[in-house]
C-alpha cells in the first residue's frame, strides 16, 4: 500500500482505544464459536448417548478445521493482501452459519463434525486477523495491545459455558446464541479503524510463510508458542469435564455438579483475560522471554499437580484450576507479539497465521492424549502429559533471550 492508502487509515484522537475496544469485542462474541459445543457435551452426552471418543472428534475437528484455513491463508498471504476487517467479517458470518446448521442436523450426525470444521476454518479469519488489526495500532506497546486480543479469546472461548449454565443446560439455545453473537460481530468489526502503521502486501509467494521455520528467532518464538499450545487447548477442551466429574465424586448430585462446573469452568476460561492484560503491561516493561518463561513455569506446575487433585473439596480444585486458567493464557500474547516484533512488517498478518496454524495442528494431538490417558491411567498422568510444552517453552525462550535480535523485543526489554 503506498502513502495515500496509509493515509486513509490515520487515526483521529481517540480513534486508537476505539477501534481496539470494539475489535476485543467481536473477538469475544465471534470466539464463542469455538467452544459451544464443547460446553453442551455432557448434555449431549446424556441425551443423545455421545460416547468419549465423538466427544473427542467434537473438539479436535475445529482444531482440524482452523489449521486447514490457516494453511490456506498463509498460503496465499491473504491476512497481509486483503483488508483484514473483510477478512473477519466474511469468516465471521461463515462460521455463525456453520455453527447454527448444527441446530438442524442434530448434534449426532456425521454432519456435524464437517460443520465443526467448518467453523475451525472460519477462525482462520478471526483470531490471527484480529492480532494483524491490533498490531496495525501498537507503539511500544504491542504486548499490551495483543494481551486484550488474547483476553478477548480467553473470554470468547468461555462465554459458551457462562452461556450453557444461565441457559439452564439447554444446548440449543448454547449453539443458537454463539451463532447470534458471531453473526453481530461479524458487522460491528467494519467499524473498527486500522492504524497509522498497517501496511497492505502486494506480493504474494507461498515461500513467505516458511520464515518462521527458517529465521533462528522467529522460530524460537513460535517454539515457544507451539510448547504452550500443546497445554492451552487440551486444558480448556477438558477442564470442563474433569471438574464435573470431581465434584460428582465429592458425592455432589449430578445436576448441582453440572451446573457448578460449568461456572467453575466459564471462571477458569474467563480469569485468563486479565492474565493477559497483566502479562502484556509487565512484558513491555521487564521483557518478553522473562514474563513469558514465568507463566509457562506455573502453567506446567499445575499441570502437574491439579490431577492429583480430582475428588478433593470442591473450593480446593477450582481455586487451583483458576491459577492455572490465569497463567494458561497469560504467556500467548507475549509470543504473538515477539513474533510481530520480529517479522517484516509487510508479512506479520503471514507469520501470526503459520504461528497459530501449526500451534493448533499440535493441539490434535494433545486433546485426544488426554483422553486416552485420562481413560486408561487418570487425570492426573493425563494432566501431566502437558506439562512437557511448557518445559519445551522454558527452553525456547532462553535461547531466544540470548540472542542479539531479541533487542527489538519490547524496545530492549528481552
Amino acid at each position: 500500500m503506498g502513502d495515500d492508502g496509509l493515509a486513509r487509515h490515520r487515526p483521529r484522537p481517540g480513534h486508537k482505544g476505539w477501534s481496539v475496544g470494539l475489535l476485543a469485542v467481536c473477538v469475544v462474541l465471534t470466539l464463542s464459536l469455538w467452544f459451544s459445543v464443547s460446553a453442551v457435551i455432557p448434555t449431549l452426552k446424556l441425551e443423545f448417548g455421545i460416547s468419549d471418543e465423538r466427544a473427542a472428534w467434537l473438539s479436535s475437528s475445529v482444531s482440524i478445521g482452523f489449521v486447514a484455513g490457516t494453511i490456506v491463508s498463509a498460503f496465499f498471504n491473504l491476512a497481509d493482501r486483503w483488508d483484514p476487517r473483510r477478512f473477519f467479517t466474511g469468516a465471521a458470518l461463515l462460521g455463525a452459519a456453520a455453527n447454527g446448521a448444527i441446530l438442524i442436523v442434530g448434534p449426532d450426525a456425521t454432519a456435524t463434525v464437517v460443520l465443526r470444521f467448518v467453523t475451525g476454518a472460519s477462525m482462520a479469519g478471526v483470531y490471527p486477523v484480529g492480532m494483524r488489526i491490533a498490531a496495525t495500532w501498537a507503539d511500544r506497546d504491542t504486548g499490551l495491545l495483543i494481551g486484550v486480543l488474547t483476553a478477548a479469546i480467553c473470554a470468547g472461548s468461555g462465554l459458551p459455558h457462562l452461556i450453557d449454565a444461565l441457559g439452564g443446560l439447554n444446548w440449543k439455545a448454547t449453539i443458537a446464541c454463539a451463532s447470534a453473537l458471531a453473526l453481530l460481530a461479524g458487522c460491528l468489526v467494519n467499524f473498527a479503524g486500522l492504524g497509522p502503521t498497517h501496511v497492505r502486501s502486494s506480493r504474494f509467494h507461498p515461500m513467505f510463510a516458511m520464515r518462521a521455520f527458517t529465521e533462528a528467532p522467529l522460530r524460537l518464538a513460535n517454539l515457544g508458542y507451539w510448547g504452550h499450545k500443546w497445554e492451552n487447548y487440551a486444558m480448556w477442551a477438558w477442564i470442563g469435564p474433569f471438574l464435573h466429574l470431581s465434584f460428582v465424586a465429592t458425592g455432589e448430585n449430578e445436576i448441582d455438579s453440572a451446573l457448578h462446573a460449568r461456572f467453575a469452568t466459564f471462571a477458569v476460561f474467563a480469569i485468563g483475560a486479565p492474565g493477559c492484560l497483566i502479562a502484556g503491561w509487565l512484558a513491555d516493561r521487564f521483557g518478553r522471554t522473562l514474563v513469558a518463561g514465568t507463566a509457562l513455569a506455573i502453567s506446567g506446575s499445575c499441570a502437574v499437580l491439579v490431577g492429583f487433585m480430582f475428588g478433593g473439596p470442591p473450593w480446593l480444585v477450582t481455586a487451583i484450576c483458576l491459577v492455572w486458567g490465569f497463567a494458561l493464557i497469560a504467556d500467548s500474547a507475549q509470543f504473538s507479539a515477539a513474533v510481530i516484533e520480529l517479522s517484516d512488517r509487510t508479512l506479520v498478518g503471514t507469520m501470526l497465521t503459520v504461528q497459530t496454524c501449526v500451534g493448533y495442528l499440535i493441539t490434535l494431538g494433545s486433546i485426544h492424549v488426554v483422553q486416552a490417558l485420562a481413560s486408561a491411567f487418570g487425570w492426573h498422568v493425563a494432566f501431566a502429559a502437558l506439562a512437557a510444552g511448557p518445559v519445551v517453552g522454558i527452553i525456547a525462550m532462553i535461547r531466544l533471550r540470548g540472542r542479539p535480535e531479541a533487542v527489538r523485543l519490547a524496545s530492549g526489554r528481552r
